[in-house]
């Protein structure tokens, strides 16, 4: 069983920046962030292949976030740029324990899950 723990949440001003990174205890293929926010339902930010060649974004971050790793270290990170009010929920950070050929964007995709991270922007 692989653990995963994330760091790097907080409270930001909008316009603000902040990096989350993910800390994989074991070897894991594709990764990715979710993030759910308060009466809503857990929805996918970012995703990324186990080589780092494949990436995938929601439309709602396009342009404003990164996703990268660094297998050498286990970790995944997620650089989030320009944020926004909207952009305030927890983070999770998942990851898939078998390789496969496209980047899932789906829940039901990942194997292990990491515990959350608050993220809040202010107005």
């Amino acid at each position: 069983q692989v653990q995963l723990v994330e760091s790097g949440g907080g409270l930001v001003q909008a316009g603000g920046s902040l990096r989350l990174s993910c800390a994989a205890s074991g070897r894991t293929y594709s990764m990715g962030w979710f993030r759910q926010a308060p009466g809503k339902e857990r929805e996918f930010v970012a995703a990324i292949s186990w080589g780092g060649g494949n990436t995938r974004y929601a439309d709602s971050v396009k342009g404003r976030f990164t996703i990268s790793r660094d297998n050498a270290k286990n970790t995944v990170s997620l650089q989030m740029n320009s944020l926004k009010p909207e952009d305030t929920a927890v983070y999770y950070c998942a990851a898939d324990k078998s390789p496969k050929t496209v980047v899932t964007t789906a829940p039901p995709g990942y194997d292990y899950w990491g515990q959350g991270t608050q993220v809040t922007v202010s107005s």
